[in-house]
């Protein structure tokens, strides 16, 4: 299946010639606003639960009342908001089970290194464990990149000599989480295993299952749009600087166009127990090896590495001072 067409684009912004497409209420590029559209004013207004906790919006559910946030555990409330909120226009498909997803969460365990608990991965307990689709945005952008740094390519008696340039860049299939229930370092973390060619219609709502509703505009997250596309020109940044050695990048975005899918990604919110107490961890919904989230440290085993360190270094001493 190939990816869901990008939402049909209005005229392009008055300003920079950016699409501008519907439901935006300002130019996602230069920040415009965009001129009245009767079917906007018209829309249906949607409800969905906001967590009074973490800030999380999911999708609104009449039979219930007041629930507590799957995440946080804080009480929920029933929000309309004033403005059009916008809506995914294609959801991927759970591609792994409850189960796949537990049993990558406990191989994730076994992965965490030396400091963490010796059975870790065997008296891990896990309590609760809910379906997820989060929604993020995903972005095809033609972007001005200009960079400067230093490097060792015409240093001659100094070390170092300035180098800077401008570039322009087409990114494909940039992803934006929308997410509040997950970070957006949770977010980043299980992004990769994702096939966005599954995508598909929305999902019928189910006991137990959670579906984030995107509650910004994608013109009112134009700092999480810059940020990421930031990041994306700072790592092909690296090669367009001469020589083998760089210091001090610094890279500017200046987006010329946007267009965007809005999708909702699968992914299943573990809550475990170790010893008693409570961590959480997220599975890609798709690959069961893509996994992040919060594990205990052995108090133990970091005072034996301490104690040897001091070891040493008290052994050094001695010997130093014969």
């Amino acid at each position: 299946m190939q990816p869901a067409a990008s939402p049909a684009a209005l005229d392009p912004c008055n300003r920079c010639s950016s699409p501008v497409e519907h439901g935006d209420l300002r130019c996602a590029v230069c920040g415009l606003t965009t001129p009245v559209v009767e079917s906007r004013t018209s829309a249906e207004k949607i409800e969905f639960l906001r967590c009074d906790g973490c800030g999380a919006a999911v999708s609104y559910d009449v039979k219930a009342q007041a629930p507590k946030c799957s995440f946080c555990d804080s009480v929920m409330h029933v929000e309309s908001p004033e403005d059009p909120a916008e809506e995914a226009g294609a959801y991927l498909p759970f591609q792994i089970d409850s189960q796949a997803a537990t049993e990558g969460m406990r191989a994730w365990l076994g992965t965490l290194g030396f400091f963490r608990p010796k059975d870790l991965q065997t008296s891990a307990t896990v309590g609760e464990l809910k379906p997820l689709w989060w929604v993020g945005w995903v972005f095809d952008a033609e972007v001005l990149v200009s960079w400067a740094a230093d490097s060792e390519v015409g240093s001659r008696r100094s070390r170092w000599a300035p180098h800077a340039g401008q570039q322009h860049v087409h990114f494909q299939r940039i992803l934006v989480p929308a997410s509040r229930g997950l970070s957006l370092d949770e977010c980043t973390a299980i992004s990769g295993g994702y096939q966005l060619a599954t995508q598909g219609p929305p999902p019928q709502p189910q006991p137990g299952t959670l579906i984030e509703r995107f509650d910004v505009q994608r013109s009112a997250a134009r700092k999480a749009i810059a940020d990421t596309l930031t990041r994306a020109a700072t790592a092909q940044a690296k090669d367009w600087v001469p020589g083998s050695r760089m210091r001090k990048l610094k890279v500017a975005v200046l987006p010329k166009r946007l267009s965007s899918d809005r999708l909702g990604f699968p992914a299943y919110v573990l809550a475990y127990r170790y010893h008693g107490k409570l961590y959480r961890a997220v599975v890609n919904g798709q690959d069961a090896s893509l996994v992040v989230g919060n594990a205990p440290y052995s108090i133990g085993r970091i005072a034996a590495v301490i104690g040897l360190i001091a070891a040493i270094i008290a052994i050094i001493l001695l010997l130093s001072t014969r």
